[in-house]
Parts: structure tokens; C-alpha cells; sequence
């Protein structure tokens, strides 16, 4: 019953967490169907989790994440991609252009998305990132230069500038 109490004051937080990070209104209604879903099966057990929205938020966090190992999981599956070169590290502090980068965060691959949102956006320290896309640390700090190499490319690129 308290899922049930919970449900209408956490489904606009948890629906408008998720389509801030996707942009996509259906994965964004489906990913919160499946967060209040896996909410359904851990009430089931015991000892039942504390249910807040903050609680609900994590589960959707997870389910975005694990949304994006699949889509990448089947891009690599479609074509061999490789790896950019290495870029040097970039202190990040141009003023960036919010809808523009939202736009270009959709374009990028499944993984380099993955990894800034939960960097950049969900604010999370790279051992966590890491942990939720199942990478060492080493590899997503080299993940996260790779993705913010392709991040700029593609801004500067909608732009009409080169980098």
C-alpha cells in the first residue's frame, strides 16, 4: 500500500528524470512502467526497501543505464566501431548551448551517452559510473575522454564550426 501512497507524487519526478536524460517520450513511459515494476518487486520482498522517490529515481537511473548497455550491446552487434583517437584531457569550461546539447548527446553513441549522463548530468563520481556500466574505473575514465571527444565533435560539427 505505500508504493500505491508513493505512486502519484513520484511518477512526475521519476517520468521527467528519465525524459530529461533520454529526450525520447516513449523509452521515457516505458522505462518508467519498468521502474515502477522492479518498485512492485522489491516492495515483495523482505525486508521491502525504504520506498522513497529518491529510491524510485535510483531504479530509474538503473533502468536508463541498463537501457543503454542494451542499445549498445546491439550496435556492436551491427557494426565493428573503433575506438577515436586520443584526446587531450579538456577542462569543459565552454558555456554550452542546453538544447544544443541535449540534441547532440542523442546523436552520440549508446556508451559515450551512458557514460556522460551518469558523469555530467546525474553528477555521479567515476567509481560510480563505473560501477553502473560495469566497467573498471580505468576503462571508464578512458571511456569518458573518448566520449567527451566525441561530445565536442559533434557540438562544434552542429555549430558549423571545426575542431
Amino acid at each position: 500500500m505505500a508504493l500505491l501512497d508513493l505512486y502519484d507524487e513520484a511518477l512526475p519526478q521519476v517520468y521527467g528524470y528519465l525524459l530529461s536524460r533520454c529526450g525520447q517520450r516513449s523509452l521515457a513511459e516505458d522505462l518508467t512502467a519498468e521502474t515502477f515494476l522492479a518498485a512492485v518487486e522489491a516492495v515483495r520482498r523482505r525486508p521491502p526497501p525504504a520506498l522513497t522517490v529518491a529510491w524510485l529515481v535510483g531504479v530509474a537511473r538503473h533502468k536508463l543505464a541498463d537501457h543503454w548497455r542494451r542499445t549498445a550491446r546491439e550496435e556492436r552487434g551491427l557494426r565493428v566501431v573503433g575506438d577515436e583517437p586520443g584526446d587531450q584531457a579538456d577542462p569543459w569550461d565552454d558555456r554550452l548551448d542546453a538544447m544544443l546539447a541535449h540534441q547532440v548527446l542523442a546523436e552520440l553513441a549508446p556508451h559515450h551517452r551512458a557514460a556522460l549522463t551518469l558523469r555530467y548530468l546525474d553528477g555521479l563520481p567515476v567509481p560510480q559510473v563505473a560501477a553502473h556500466l560495469h566497467r573498471t574505473v580505468h576503462a571508464t575514465e578512458a571511456l569518458l575522454v573518448r566520449a567527451r571527444g566525441a561530445f565536442r565533435k559533434a557540438y562544434a560539427r552542429r555549430e558549423g564550426r571545426d575542431v
